[in-house]
């Protein structure tokens, strides 16, 4: 029997979401054939769709890429590009319901080859409820001196972290994602470098990490990843999903994960923390301004399904105002404008609507078919700044050299 095969981030929220949505949509079109959804870790999901060619040899009729993936995507030839299909019969209100941050970085060589599937940049995620706490504020100011509030500074971050870690209340001021997938230790030194006013490019347009603001954002990343008073113990094993849920389950006072995981605590039944979040900008240096990074998952269509016409017709589906609010409900973030207003929403998530601001201050990693190549040598200095002694300056100076060999 034929069977639509979608290849899924794996996370509960999107895999009872589209199961939702498949279970709907059959029963709206009267569509008999089956969806087999298979759910995978990041690393498998590109092996699975770009690098082993799925998308290209029917292997999958519609896979979740995100926008670090989409260029390398369409240059292999495996997405399919929806402008055809666009043009004859549009997603619901396209492209006005999306924010144009939402719209561009699938618009590749006039094509566009994804919609916008799952959102949130990335953002200080903290406890209001500790923040807000007058003993709290009390013991903060006596031992340091000013106002305890969301920090403004990566100096600020690093002391209340520090006050905050409660080991014996399995509590800890902070939680990173520094598991080495080639995605969360990329992204956190890339917005430890753009807080620090550095870039990832240099004014000849190409890739150049071998400079001051890249030393002082490895220095001070490598220093609070080991400093054992200030982060959750387990943060060299998660993923930004498995920090999510430590977030959730209430074990941190502070996260830089993407918006999505603080939405999530106001949704799902393991929260241990529902009311008590907020999130705010990310800390940044004195003289310098915060920053955001905007990575968001697509749906896509392979190249070589057999099903097109019926994988466009159940994105335009999963993509309408009533889809995007069920990821939503279901702990995912939709993408729609009308979703980041909608007052159910903005009820049981009263900070959902300040995600237009941080698309205000969201940078994007650079569009070039090399970026997975160049995330994963990135990701490997940073690890090796973790677990050694070797200076900053050297690991940047031979991460870059390895850079311009495959640029």
């Amino acid at each position: 029997m034929e069977k639509l095969r979608i290849a899924v981030r794996k996370f509960d929220p999107f895999e009872s979401t589209l199961q939702k949505l498949w279970d709907l949509f059959c029963l709206k079109n009267n569509i008999t054939i089956e969806a087999e959804m298979i759910p995978l870790e990041l690393h498998d999901l590109y092996e699975e769709t770009i690098t082993n060619k799925g998308l290209i040899n029917g292997n999958w009729d519609i896979a979740h890429i995100n926008t670090d993936w989409i260029f390398d995507a369409v240059n292999e030839k495996a997405v399919l590009d929806l402008n055809p299909l666009i043009s004859e019969n549009p997603p619901e209100n396209y492209p006005e319901g999306w924010h144009q941050s939402l719209l561009h970085l699938q618009q590749i060589n006039n094509g566009t080859y994804g919609l916008p599937f799952h959102d949130g940049p990335e953002c200080l995620i903290y406890r209001k409820d500790l923040f807000e706490n007058s003993t709290e504020k009390e013991n903060f100011k006596k031992q340091f001196g000013y106002e305890l509030h969301p920090p403004k500074t990566w100096k600020q971050f690093t002391q209340i972290a520090e006050f905050f870690s409660r080991p014996e209340q399995n509590l800890y001021g902070s939680v990173f994602a520094h598991y080495p997938d080639g995605h969360n230790m990329v992204f956190d030194f890339c917005l430890q470098l753009w807080t620090r006013g550095g870039s990832l490019l240099n004014s000849q347009n190409q890739i150049d990490i071998n400079h001051t603001s890249a030393i002082e954002a490895l220095d001070f990343y490598r220093t609070i990843a080991n400093n054992k008073k200030a982060i959750h113990p387990q943060s060299k094993d998660f993923g930004s999903v498995e920090a999510g849920m430590a977030f959730a389950k209430g074990e941190a006072v502070m996260a830089i994960n993407w918006f999505g995981f603080a939405s999530m605590c106001e949704v799902i039944e393991e929260s241990a923390v529902k009311e008590k979040v907020d999130i705010t900008e990310l800390p940044h240096n004195e003289n310098h301004k915060t920053a955001s990074l905007n990575v968001y998952w697509l749906y896509t269509i392979g190249t070589g399904s057999k099903h097109q016409k019926l994988a466009y017709d159940f994105l335009r589906f999963a993509t309408t105002p009533e889809s995007d609010k069920l990821l939503t409900t279901e702990g995912g973030i939709g993408c729609r404008k009308s979703t980041w207003n909608d007052v159910e929403i903005n009820t049981t998530i009263p900070f959902y609507h300040k995600l237009e601001t941080l698309h205000e201050n969201a940078l994007t990693l650079p569009q070039t078919p090399v970026w997975p190549k160049v995330a994963e040598l990135i990701d490997k200095m940073v690890l090796k700044s973790l677990e050694s002694n070797i200076p900053s300056e050297k690991l940047l100076e031979e991460t870059q050299n390895l850079i311009l060999q495959i640029i």
